[in-house]
């Protein structure tokens, strides 16, 4: 008897040990605005996701207000060097509005935004423009990733990825999981 409880709890260790060390058990989000659901990705283990809804942002030198959609931020819990954010603005409806909605609320993301190269493809199975590049926020250096993703319905969900210069490169490969997650929803 004291031989097969040996086994059973070897056994038992040996199936928890590897489920604990198999895969990530990423945790899946859906981002969802008036009761619709527009679009799901996944949040990395050991990153928080923080969401709010509608607001306005407000350029303290220029007096100039925009309203922002729902926002849904992610970063690793123990590192502010790295943040991704999410959000399905109203009334943006193609790729090219989208393009121009970064360009209006740019200045909110990052200073001095100097891009280094522009790419169309596909993300989720749905036509992306990905736009990459450099700038400063909160006054050092970083390096974005804005992209816009075609959804159905006339919507769009735009995306920007901040890495500030000194974080661990290892990041990006969870930024482009979490890109590779990401699913819209009809």
């Amino acid at each position: 008897m004291q031989l097969f409880m040996k086994n059973v709890l070897a056994a038992s260790a040996t199936l928890w040990l590897g489920l604990a060390a198999g895969g990530h058990a990423d945790t899946p989000v859906t981002y969802t605005q008036a009761g619709q659901a527009l679009f799901r990705f996944d949040v990395p283990d050991f990153w928080m996701l923080r969401t709010g809804g509608m607001r306005d942002i407000e350029d303290t030198q220029l007096g100039d207000t925009r309203a922002v959609a729902r926002v849904m931020g992610l970063r690793p819990v123990t590192d502010d060097k790295v943040w991704m954010g999410f959000v399905s603005p109203t009334g943006v409806a193609t790729i090219r509005d989208g393009v121009r909605y970064l360009q209006d609320i740019d200045k909110f993301l990052v200073n001095d935004p100097q891009v280094t190269s522009t790419s169309d493809m596909s993300i989720g199975g749905r036509p992306a423009k990905v736009i990459r590049g450099t700038g400063r926020r909160d006054g050092r250096g970083v390096s974005f990733t804005a992209t816009v993703i075609d959804l159905p319905r006339d919507r769009v969900a735009v995306s920007v990825a901040v890495i500030r210069d000194g974080a661990d490169p290892a990041y990006a490969d969870e930024l482009n999981a979490v890109y590779a997650s990401f699913r819209p929803l009809q």
